[in-house]
């Protein structure tokens, strides 16, 4: 097996289209079958050149300046995570990384604040590298136009209106990204313990992006079946990979679920890029049932993970953050209390 390939070129040209509509009835399929597609047709390619550069030179920076934006300085979890210092599954992932988020104001909580309102906050900048903030802001906004472009196509295949899930992002959605070096630290030899570049886990939020380099080792669970989600292009453009997050899980009771997937480390002595964006609502926004089709509805499996220990929560905050303070101990002690 490997995954479908979506050609959204008609969603965003012409989304009033036949074509369109036939698209999103394809992504609505897609969606509720592997949960995870390629994207191609996209229109990413320039803004990609621009990032991938200024990702590399931020990953070229020395250890010393890349340590002074360690997410330990930042509440919101935004920052540089040093290689090994993130868990999944209470296992360590072999990646170093930059957070983003959309630069809003930190919340002053009160102490009847839910603690996930402190996801909102500044984001930290490398001084000596001033070509990664307009390379990263220009990502976000134009992966955000790409992730309205989606959303509102997959409420059309679901019989909902277009706009349907518009009030969960009015103003706007609280979207994330992550620039992610995979790699084994040069001590580590090919030890099995070193194979998690990032173990298996369902993401938290709404739809997921990732924009691969050459180098695989994303894969995805299917009804059991592994499944490598091998980096490829078309037309000269690389493809986008696409997955459901559990906000859509939630609000579909299960019609669409969040699909486990992981990274296996690239080999020893080689590196593996990614580029991770989050398509979010609003960390405030609590998502509520869908009404979707009785021929739909009949096909929802339910709201709730398999697993019993990882709940699924509808507020959109409270589900990223459970994740955030499991993946990094260290700024759940620090700032939430949490050991």
């Amino acid at each position: 097996m490997s995954l479908p390939i979506l050609d959204i070129s008609d969603l965003r040209q012409n989304p009033e289209s036949r074509a369109a509509h036939n698209t999103a009835n394809q992504l609505r399929d897609i969606c509720h079958t592997a949960g995870f597609c390629y994207i191609v047709g996209h229109g990413m390619s320039v803004r990609h050149v621009k990032i991938a550069a200024a990702m590399q030179s931020f990953f070229n920076l020395p250890l010393s300046e890349r340590g002074k934006l360690n997410l330990i300085n930042s509440p919101h979890f935004r920052g540089y995570t040093i290689l090994g210092n993130e868990l999944t599954g209470g296992a360590q992932d072999w990646r170093d990384q930059m957070d983003f988020c959309d630069e809003k104001l930190a919340h002053v909580l009160s102490d009847n604040d839910p603690a996930w309102l402190n996801l909102r906050g500044p984001n930290q900048w490398p001084e000596t590298l001033p070509i990664l903030r307009p390379a990263v802001e220009d990502w976000m906004d134009g992966m955000y136009e790409i992730g309205d472009t989606l959303t509102r196509a997959l409420s059309l295949g679901m019989g909902l209106g277009a706009d349907y899930f518009d009030s969960y992002f009015t103003p706007k959605g609280d979207a994330r990204l992550k620039l992610i070096r995979y790699r084994i630290p040069e001590t580590g030899g090919s030890s099995q313990n070193y194979n998690q570049g990032v173990g298996w886990h369902n993401d938290t939020g709404f739809l997921t992006f990732i924009m691969q380099d050459e180098i695989g080792g994303l894969q995805v669970d299917i009804d059991g079946k592994i499944i490598d989600a091998t980096p490829i292009a078309k037309a000269g453009e690389d493809a986008l990979v696409m997955n459901m997050g559990e906000m859509l899980q939630v609000a579909t009771g299960g019609y669409l679920r969040a699909t486990p997937h992981r990274v296996k480390s690239p080999p020893p002595g080689t590196e593996r890029h990614s580029i991770a964006y989050f398509f979010n609502p609003r960390i405030d926004a609590k998502l509520e049932p869908v009404p979707l089709p009785p021929e739909l509805a009949g096909e929802a499996h339910g709201p709730q993970n398999t697993d019993p220990n990882d709940p699924v929560f509808n507020v959109v905050g409270a589900n990223i953050l459970k994740t955030r303070l499991r993946a990094h101990p260290d700024v759940a002690a620090k700032y939430y209390g949490v050991e």
